[in-house]
C-alpha cells in the first residue's frame, strides 16, 4: 500500500480538495486527484492509496448518493475522519466575458441546488449541463464549451479563469461534510465526540420493520443524525439503510445498538466510528452511560449466581 498517497475527487481545484488541505495528515502526503468517487475509493481497495477523501453529504441537497452506494458495496472500507466545509460558489468565467455573454454554466450536479435561485433571477437564458466536478466544470471553461462554470473561487486561477460573480449560494450557511476513508481496520480511540456509521439491510419486508430498526437506537438513547434509504438493485422496493449516529463503537450504549441490528439485520455494515467535525459532545441520559450498562449488568451476574 502506498501509505504516502491520498486520493481525492478531481480534478485539482475541488471543494474536495480545499477540505482534504484542511487536514494535518494530508500534509506531508501527495494528493492525487481521480475522476470519480469511485475510482478515488477504488486506489484505496487496490492498495495504490492509504485513504481518499469524498463527499457524502451537503447541507441542502443531502446525501452525496455515488459515496453511499460505493460505501455500501465493493470491498469493505472505513471512515476514519469526517470534515466540514462551508460552501460558496464563484462564477469562473474566460477573463473579459461579461455577465451578459453568459449563455451556458455548468458544475457538479450537487451545485445546482446550490445555485438555482441566483441563476434563475441573474441568468434566466442560460442552459446548465452538469459536469464530472466543478473543477472540471471550470475546465471545460477554459477550453471553451462553456460560457461559466460554478466553482469554488480558488480554482480561478489554476484554470486561468476570473470570478465574475463571487459568494453565490441561495442558503445560508451552506456546508459539505466530506469523510477520509481507508481500509478496514481497529477504530480510533474516542474522543467524546464520535459518530458511528453503518449500513443496514433488512432481513425481510414486514409492516414495521423500519420501526424495529429505529428502536434499536432509540431504546439505548442513542441519537440517530443521519438516515437514509438506497436501492439495492435487487429490485423495486429493496432498499439498504446509510446511519449515522451519535457515540463510538466503544460506548456500551452504541455497541448495544449494533449487536441489536445484527441479530435482526440480513447484512450490518460497519463503516466506522470517527471524531466529529463539529466536536459537538453527545447529550446522554444517565440510564445510558457506561457506567449505568455495567450497573446492570454486575446486578445481574449477582442474580446469575444468587447474589442477586
Amino acid at each position: 500500500m502506498s501509505a504516502s498517497r491520498y486520493t481525492y475527487l478531481g480534478p485539482e481545484g475541488t471543494f474536495t480538495e480545499a477540505a482534504l488541505r484542511t487536514l494535518p495528515e494530508a500534509a506531508p502526503r501527495e494528493l492525487v486527484p481521480m475522476v470519480s468517487v469511485p475510482a478515488a475509493l477504488d486506489a484505496v481497495r487496490a492498495g495504490e492509496a492509504a485513504a481518499a477523501l469524498v463527499p457524502i453529504e451537503n447541507s441542502v441537497e443531502g446525501g452525496v448518493t455515488t459515496t453511499l452506494d460505493e460505501l455500501a458495496s465493493g470491498e469493505p472500507l472505513m471512515i476514519y475522519r469526517e470534515v466540514l466545509l462551508p460552501i460558496a460558489f464563484a462564477l469562473l468565467v474566460r477573463p473579459g466575458t461579461p455577465l451578459s455573454d453568459v449563455k451556458t454554466v455548468t458544475g457538479h450536479p450537487v451545485a445546482q441546488p446550490q445555485v438555482r435561485k441566483w441563476l434563475a433571477a441573474q441568468l434566466p437564458e442560460a442552459v446548465w449541463e452538469s459536469a464530472a466536478s466543478n473543477a472540471d466544470g471550470a475546465r471545460l471553461v477554459q477550453e471553451g464549451r462553456y460560457d461559466g462554470a460554478f466553482a469554488g473561487e480558488f480554482a480561478a486561477a489554476t484554470y486561468g479563469l476570473e470570478p465574475l460573480v463571487t459568494d453565490i449560494h441561495d442558503a445560508q450557511n451552506a456546508a459539505t461534510r466530506f469523510v477520509l476513508v481507508g481500509r478496514p481496520a481497529r477504530p480510533a480511540a474516542p474522543t467524546g465526540a464520535d459518530k458511528t456509521s453503518v449500513v443496514l439491510w433488512l432481513a425481510e419486508d414486514h409492516p414495521g420493520a423500519l420501526l424495529e430498526l429505529l428502536q434499536e437506537y432509540a431504546v439505548r438513547g442513542v441519537n440517530m443524525m443521519r438516515i437514509e434509504s438506497r436501492p439495492t438493485g435487487e429490485g423495486i422496493g429493496r432498499y439498504c439503510f446509510s446511519v449515522d449516529c451519535e457515540g463510538h463503537v466503544t460506548d456500551r450504549r452504541v455497541s448495544e445498538v449494533l449487536m441489536g441490528l445484527k441479530r435482526i439485520c440480513r447484512e450490518v455494515r460497519f463503516l466506522g466510528s470517527y471524531p466529529r467535525a463539529d466536536e459537538v459532545p453527545p447529550l446522554v441520559r444517565r440510564t445510558m452511560t457506561d457506567a449505568a450498562f455495567t450497573e446492570a449488568s454486575d446486578w445481574l451476574a449477582r442474580c446469575m449466581d444468587g447474589r442477586g
